[in-house]
């Protein structure tokens, strides 16, 4: 059990050069002792450094390895169905949502109290049973707690949602970053704007000169408007209720979003009809076969635009995650002129 000493005003700068060179054990925590010279650190490593008094550790002090789920719940659950036990959960606010096996179910209440001591800020257990209707809404059920309501804070922004009634997918974050960093003193047209994904944090962070929010879903609409007033956002972005298809705004746009899978490539007209006749962005989103990634998007694309008397120019591919097996979620940027 070995450790650097060094004095305690050198702790960041060393701890990065350990790190650097792959030998700090992150299993033992870092001591600090009084000495008549003054403060010391002792910093775990796996390896002797060159260039450092080494010394072993008469009586480390580790770090307590978080329980998992699984381990709560032994004593609880029969030992013969603890590998049933979800390994993951996704958690939204103060809500908690978990999928749990069909095996599982008369002790999901047993589950949920732990899933809340494993996450002590949350308030709430929803058990999660995929996606229904029109509107691919979640198919969730309380199993402790009342409010589903919740606010989730993201990159300086917050969105306000009820998560019985409104999906909220961390996979896309990377690409909401994305959005957030373009725009500046931009026309933006969000389509499928649902509570405002990519409207908001482009919004806060992208400085546009005006945003027009489309969503058909009522209740994703109001959220929308909710979120709106919530990050303060009323005089940059406007909300529009309804079919992207009948109400997006045409030649006004100098970047369009088209953030929605599916059925996106119906509106791919509408979607490039939006941007100015100068020209101007379009990142359109699709679910696409592995075999088809990217090259079915660029085609779409492409032959939207020459419908239309227009050009696309492709700049960018970006894949955003696995959609289902051997189907991906990608996003293509075409400068439309």
């Amino acid at each position: 059990m070995k450790a650097v000493v060094i004095p305690v005003r050198d702790v960041e700068e060393v701890k990065a050069k350990l790190i650097s060179r792959d030998v700090l054990d992150k299993s033992r925590k870092i001591r600090i002792l009084e000495h008549p010279d003054g403060k010391f650190a002792e910093i775990p490593v796996t390896a002797c450094v060159d260039g450092f008094e080494i010394i072993e550790q008469e009586e480390p002090e580790f770090y307590r390895a978080a329980m998992s789920l699984k381990e709560h719940l032994d004593g609880i659950i029969p030992e013969d169905m603890l590998a049933r036990v979800p390994s993951g959960w996704q958690v939204l606010g103060d809500i908690v949502i978990v999928t749990i096996p069909e095996e599982l179910q008369s002790y999901r209440e047993a589950i949920a109290r732990k899933l809340l001591e494993i996450n002590p800020r949350c308030r709430c257990v929803l058990q999660d049973f995929g996606i229904k209707g029109t509107f691919r809404e979640p198919d969730r059920e309380v199993i402790i707690g009342e409010d589903t309501e919740t606010i989730q804070k993201e990159h300086g922004c917050s969105f306000k949602l009820d998560a019985t009634k409104i999906m909220y997918s961390k996979g896309n974050l990377a690409e909401r970053k994305r959005m957030s960093k373009l725009g500046s003193g931009e026309v933006v047209v969000d389509m499928f704007a649902g509570i405002g994904y990519f409207s908001i944090p482009l919004a806060v962070h992208g400085k546009p000169k005006k945003v027009y929010s489309i969503e058909l879903n009522p209740v994703s609409y109001n959220y929308l408007l909710e979120n709106i007033r919530l990050n303060h956002l009323e005089g940059v972005v406007e909300a529009i209720n309804g079919d992207c298809g009948e109400v997006a705004p045409q030649g006004v746009a100098d970047r369009v979003i088209m953030g929605y899978v599916g059925t996106t490539h119906h509106y791919l007209d509408k979607g490039i009809g939006a941007i100015r006749k100068e020209g101007g962005m379009l990142h359109y989103h699709e679910t696409t076969p592995e075999s088809l990634v990217f090259d079915r998007p660029i085609q779409r694309i492409k032959d939207a635009a020459s419908a239309l008397g227009r050009d696309a120019e492709i700049s960018g591919c970006h894949r955003i995650k696995k959609y289902s097996p051997g189907v991906w979620h990608v996003v293509v940027d075409a400068y439309i002129k």
